[in-house]
């Protein structure tokens, strides 16, 4: 079959449900919720990645705190090839086109492991004076080093198996994603403390072990992955031979699609990375209260991103298959139901923040702290569920440079700035760090929504 055959041929080859038809709101649900689960059991595996890891002497959440938003700026081209594939793919699939569907699966995952392999490099050769210009303190320096080390040698295994859960969201497989994202964080859980701490045989690793684990579960799930995808068990079926060979140019459009949001994620990563040293300045205790607080209200947001990415597909699909009022409608029920969700998620994070942050640290002053964190960051969640729907809604369509301009706006005119502000020009305490925050995320959905419902972003060509 060839890049020319008739759409109406091509069709008869695509199996499964076609979630461009039907219910808007139950195709919202079968596509989202999946995808919502399985960034949510992730994000399970953070917070209690972060518990084991604080029963280790010395200062290890901070040290993971510091190392995080260095990745963050080292996963950007993840995001460059990540989105412009979550485009293609979907889009090729709405169109029923299952040749070019299958190449642009194999060349997503082919582009992913080279940026891996290169960034992962460059980012193991850089990584000490990349901690000190992000400020980390003397007591998490060590461990810092040693997570960041083995995390980046390992890279490859984290971006191509998101490759795969795009690719299989992309073809209208939303369950197997969830499945592989389980049995991933599943497997790093009986992962963690075997290495962390030495059980049996094995050698006590510490925050090592902890980064070790992850990048055995990612290597575990990229090769599941395969095989579904090889062995005939998804929608469309790779093989090593045959179809269309793989293209650079084809590559290079995904690169094209993408580089937008890689640049917002950059941009959001180096945000990250200069808001570091003005919160480290408050010492290592508010740091390790603010790497809590995010990863406990970084579960919301990763059920906010695994909605998100659902959804950016289901977009695409409706898109490729000539459907834009279904892709209008798909974009508001989404953004409706997610706000609710993280309106209910973040108010027991609210009421019982002290007893969460009673179960990281033991001291009552630090506990106060990371309390008090929580609730603020907690407060901002649904601000931040349709700020990210926009978002993913934007590039499903494959419409990633106006979320850039939206994504810039917070970090570069509002956020740094307001930070700054409070911080190192009023000197007000902790707390006025966490409520510029709040505010900085209240502003840009307002705005973004000013463009968006213009619908003009449906209509980028892909």
């Amino acid at each position: 079959m060839t890049e020319t055959t008739s759409q109406s041929e091509q069709a008869s080859h695509v199996r499964g449900r076609d979630y461009t038809e039907g219910g808007v709101i139950s195709a919202v649900l079968r596509m989202g919720l999946p995808s919502m689960i399985g960034f949510g059991a992730g994000s399970v595996y953070d917070v209690v990645d972060m518990l084991w890891v604080s029963r280790l002497p010395g200062a290890p959440v901070a040290a993971i705190t510091f190392f995080f938003p260095f990745l963050w700026v080292i996963s950007s081209v993840n995001m460059i090839a990540g989105s412009g594939s979550v485009a293609v793919i979907a889009r090729r699939y709405g169109e029923r086109d299952v040749p070019r569907t299958e190449a642009a699966i194999k060349e997503a995952i082919v582009l992913k492991i080279l940026l891996a392999l290169v960034f992962g490099g460059l980012g193991f050769m850089v990584l000490k004076p990349a901690m000190r210009l992000i400020g980390t303190t003397p007591e998490a320096w060590e461990q810092a080093i040693r997570y960041g080390s083995v995390y980046l040698l390992g890279l490859a295994a984290s971006f191509s198996s998101y490759t795969i859960f795009t690719a299989l969201r992309g073809v209208g497989e939303p369950g197997k994603a969830m499945a592989l994202m389980l049995s991933g964080v599943g497997l790093n859980l009986l992962l963690d403390p075997l290495l962390i701490f030495g059980v049996g045989p094995l050698p006590r690793l510490g925050v090592a072990g902890a980064a070790l684990a992850s990048v055995l579960a990612y290597g575990f799930t990229f090769a599941a992955g395969l095989a579904i995808f090889f062995g005939g068990r998804a929608h469309v079926r790779l093989h090593l031979r045959g179809g269309l060979p793989l293209s650079a140019r084809r590559m290079g459009q995904m690169l094209r699609i993408g580089f937008p949001s890689g640049i917002n994620s950059l941009s959001f990563s180096l945000g990250r990375t200069v808001l570091m040293p003005m919160i480290a300045a408050y010492g290592t205790g508010v740091v390790a209260a603010y790497g809590m607080a995010q990863r406990i209200t970084g579960f919301g947001i990763m059920l906010i991103v695994g909605m998100g990415l659902g959804i950016s597909a289901l977009i695409g699909q409706n898109l490729g298959a000539g459907k834009p009022e279904r892709a209008w409608e798909t974009a508001i029920r989404s953004m409706q139901f997610l706000a609710g969700v993280m309106a209910l998620f973040a108010l027991p994070l609210i009421v019982f923040a002290g007893p969460i942050a009673g179960a990281f640290f033991a001291d009552p002053a630090r506990i106060a702290v990371a309390a008090l964190t929580l609730r603020i960051l907690a407060a901002a969640l649904p601000l931040i569920a349709v700020g990210i729907l926009l978002e993913m809604s934007c590039s499903g369509a494959g419409e990633n440079r106006v979320p850039l301009l939206f994504s810039a706006f917070h970090t570069w005119i509002l956020q740094l700035p307001l930070v700054y502000l409070v911080s190192r020009v009023l000197h007000w305490d902790f707390p006025g760090v966490w409520w510029a925050m709040f505010v900085s995320a209240a502003i840009p959905p307002a705005l973004f929504w000013l463009y968006f419902r213009r619908r003009s972003w449906m209509h980028r060509k892909v």
